[in-house]
């Protein structure tokens, strides 16, 4: 079991004071300014009520009538005034979270989109379900933050306002208290906390893992039912779920203990402010009602002091949240650019056209060279056919062309993002209308709907617009285009956006040879340069020059008139003449 970190606290302040710094904070300290007042008037009445308790319990005692109205009718007035100052303080501390929240979680989003994080985060086995962490995480921090630290302010206005109090009834119970929560305190951080911790802390990561799980299901749940998978799929989630199971079942163990302790010492308090001063009472020294009035105190300033002792199973739970949170932060503010110059990266430069040179590329986790030593020039016009056996390396050399593969070293010179587009062999259908998919990823070009409607008809969907009701009906394209469709859209944002260079990885795999032709033969009149990754003989024309991967991280440079592919090829694999 590893100790209790503790740099949790420096963890906890680093996500959490920008919004405190920057662009928000007047906003954000007004809200505390304000939450602090009402904290304030909350315990000035707790005080008064406290008090007004002690009063009319002395005038029953005593059978003293007026005395025992009127202290009844000042409560009443107190009610009235101490309600809207409970309700408002609920809503300004929502407001306050929520914003909060909205903060934190654009300022987290900015991060994981940018410089790919998104993408990079698929290849770190530590930082598991990021979307968790980002929707559920941020939530639960800005939450509990909030709690912990307006009933920290609230327990220290409450200790000052009932020490007070106590101190004029009876400095033994003052002292006995100190002791008490002091004792309480360190017992549940020493016997509870550190396992506690460490069981929350896994608790959170294997519920997520099985929901995870389940959204997967539900995203490929055609392909499951076709290889009829649901039995295997079952049986990796009943695992996963079993594992968040087992994992409870031993927090549950550990909270068991924590519940016998908090329970027995907050029952305690009940007995023993009276016990300690009954003397008194019996005596005469001491009304009923100041009695009554000792006890209230006594367990205001016990429940300010024993803050932890209270709270320590929430306590754990947002102790394992903010390493979540933590451990994401860290990983998205590095980038490749921050790699620039390291052995084992490949360096990037921004040119006019695209250029390996002596690029060996590996695999992110470095255990396997796919292509060593690699040199070629792509100048526009020269259009590139990238050809070889399947796990040689082709598409993943696409992958360091586009920028996300970066494991190895060499230099590739490549024309700036919005000069480049890449289409793979699955294409990508953005969640929105027909307009925003054919215009994907450029957000801000608009076209009109006329050569919207005629790149539909180049790329043979003449009917795709008014078949869904139109370029502004919004549909979950992926779910209702076939993937031969969902390809000639997505050649249609080349036709579109028209950009420099082209990078295709078997972007025609679900087509048959005429619509394979006809959109080649368009790709062909424009200015765009290709670089393509292809098994179809018929595809060759289209370039000038042939890159053939042929294994064992070995490559051969061809011009496409003295290159063919083998008739016997069963498995379309290119071989040089």
């Amino acid at each position: 079991m590893k100790p209790p970190d503790r740099h949790l606290w420096q963890r906890f302040w680093a996500i959490a004071s920008p919004y405190w710094r920057l662009d928000e904070k007047f906003k954000a300290w007004g809200l505390l300014t304000l939450l602090v007042l009402l904290l304030l008037g909350q315990t000035r009445f707790a005080v008064l009520f406290n008090e007004q308790t002690g009063e009319f319990t002395s005038a029953l005692a005593a059978r003293d009538e007026e005395r025992f109205w009127t202290s009844i009718k000042f409560c009443l007035w107190l009610l009235i005034a101490a309600v809207p100052i409970y309700a408002l303080y609920y809503f300004v501390r929502d407001t306050l979270g929520i914003h909060w929240r909205r903060w934190l979680t654009h300022r987290f989003l900015d991060s994981y989109f940018s410089h790919r994080h998104f993408y990079e985060l698929n290849a770190n086995a530590g930082i598991d379900n990021p979307d968790q962490r980002v929707a559920e995480d941020i939530n639960t921090f800005t939450q509990r933050s909030l709690y912990f630290l307006l009933i920290f302010i609230g327990s220290v206005l409450q200790l000052v306002a009932f020490s007070t109090v106590l101190w004029s009834i009876s400095r033994e119970l003052v002292y006995f208290l100190v002791f008490y929560a002091t004792a309480g305190t360190l017992v549940t951080i020493f016997v509870f906390g550190n396992r506690l911790m460490t069981l929350n802390f896994h608790q959170l990561r294997r519920e997520a893992d099985f929901r995870f799980s389940l959204v997967r299901i539900r995203e490929n749940a055609e392909s499951i039912a076709l290889y009829r998978g649901e039995a295997q799929e079952l049986q990796q989630v009943r695992q996963r779920f079993a594992a968040a199971f087992k994992n409870f079942k031993r927090l549950i163990r550990s909270q068991l203990g924590l519940n016998f302790f908090q329970h027995a010492y907050g029952l305690l308090t009940i007995v023993l402010p009276s016990a300690i001063i009954a003397s008194r009472v019996i005596s005469g020294e001491l009304e009923v009602g100041r009695a009554i009035q000792a006890a209230g105190a006594f367990a205001a300033v016990l429940a300010a002091f024993s803050l932890i002792v209270e709270n320590f199973e929430t306590l754990s739970r947002f102790a394992a949240g903010i390493d979540r949170l933590d451990a994401l932060a860290r990983f998205l503010p590095g980038h490749p650019a921050g790699h620039v110059g390291s052995a084992n990266t490949i360096l990037s430069v921004d040119a006019a056209h695209v250029t390996l040179d002596n690029v060996t590329l590996q695999t992110p986790n470095y255990e396997r060279t796919l292509i060593r030593n690699l040199s070629i020039d792509i100048r526009p016009g020269q259009n590139l056919m990238i050809v070889g056996q399947s796990g040689s390396g082709k598409s993943s050399l696409l992958r360091a062309i586009a920028g996300i593969w970066y494991a190895g070293s060499g230099t590739i010179f490549r024309p700036q993002p919005n000069d480049i587009l890449f289409l793979p062999q699955q294409p990508y259908m953005l969640l929105g209308t027909l307009r925003s998919q054919l215009l994907y990823p450029h957000k801000g070009r608009s076209f009109p709907d006329a050569q919207l409607l005629k790149v539909l008809e180049r790329v043979n969907l003449p009917d795709l617009a008014t078949r869904f009701g139109g370029l502004d009906t919004e549909m979950d394209w992926q779910k209702v285009l076939s993937v031969g469709e969902q390809q000639r859209l997505a050649f249609a944002r080349i036709l579109l956006s028209k950009p420099r260079f082209a990078i295709l990885d078997e972007a025609t795999s679900a087509l048959d040879s005429a619509n394979e032709t006809a959109l080649y033969q368009q790709l062909q009149q424009m200015n765009t340069t290709l670089i393509s990754v292809a098994h179809r003989p018929a595809i060759l024309q289209y370039h000038k020059q042939v890159l053939e991967l042929v294994g064992d991280s070995q490559w051969q440079f061809y011009e496409a008139e003295a290159y063919c592919f083998k008739a016997d090829d069963t498995d379309n694999q290119a071989s040089s003449v």
